[in-house]
């Protein structure tokens, strides 16, 4: 939608279908009422020092996410140096899948702790 106050939100109508196709419509519909705006400001952001040019990251890619799309998550996550998995679902994938979240967080756990 457009900024409304310097902030955006999604649609609740195009919610579901764009941001948590992979969650049951109630759910969706409660996301998408209680979504908290973000600033416009934001975009215009700049870092000088990214945490990704001096320490590890890791990067889980939802193969059906309708908001970034996978190419440009696998360009960001090439260009970071990203340890990469990828997980069949929605950007909403930490709720639908949060199995699959937490491992990739043990994943990097453990490799920090090997390393």
């Amino acid at each position: 939608m457009p900024p409304q106050d310097g902030f955006l939100f999604l649609d609740r109508e195009k919610f579901h279908a764009s941001f948590a196709g992979d969650l049951p419509a109630e759910q969706a519909a409660f996301m998408a009422d209680s979504q908290v705006p973000w600033g416009v400001d934001a975009l215009g952001g700049s870092i000088t020092e990214p945490a990704w040019r001096a320490k590890p990251s890791w990067y889980l890619i939802a193969t059906d996410d309708k908001m970034i799309p996978p190419p440009a998550q696998h360009a960001m996550s090439q260009r970071a140096g990203s340890t990469v998995v990828e997980v069949a679902g929605s950007p909403s994938i930490y709720v639908s899948q949060p199995a699959a979240v937490a491992a990739l967080v043990q994943q990097a756990t453990a490799a920090i702790v090997a390393g």
